[in-house]
């Protein structure tokens, strides 16, 4: 892990870019504003969601982040992998609540201390 272009995240939709209250939905300006910013310094980035990969997309392009994302997912339900997500050496866990004071280069430092 060199640069910050060598970094991935996946990012959540649900409360993490977007609250639904009811049928009214209002997406999290800091969170969209950092997803940008991440895009822009370089980071690989792939939307998810439990509710699939059309809706992950359907949100991204609702909040004007489709092109910041490389792919869109379903959260798995199976992860079949010789090792544990906790074993994994460049794995971060980042709740949105302090994401968008991070930067690219916070989570490359991150990874790289492991």
């Amino acid at each position: 892990m060199n640069s910050v272009s060598d970094v991935v995240a996946y990012v959540d939709i649900d409360d993490t870019l977007v609250r639904s209250f009811g049928s009214k939905r209002i997406p999290i300006a800091a969170l969209v504003q950092h997803v940008r910013d991440l895009h822009e310094a370089g980071v690989a980035l792939f939307a998810w969601s439990t509710a699939g990969a059309d809706y992950a997309r359907a949100a991204a392009v609702e909040l004007g982040l489709e092109g910041c994302f490389q792919a869109f997912l379903p959260k798995p339900h199976v992860i079949i992998d010789d090792q544990a997500p906790s074993d994994w050496r460049y794995l971060i866990h980042v709740h949105p609540a302090e994401a968008s004071a991070k930067t690219a280069a916070d989570y490359l430092a991150a990874l790289t201390r492991r």
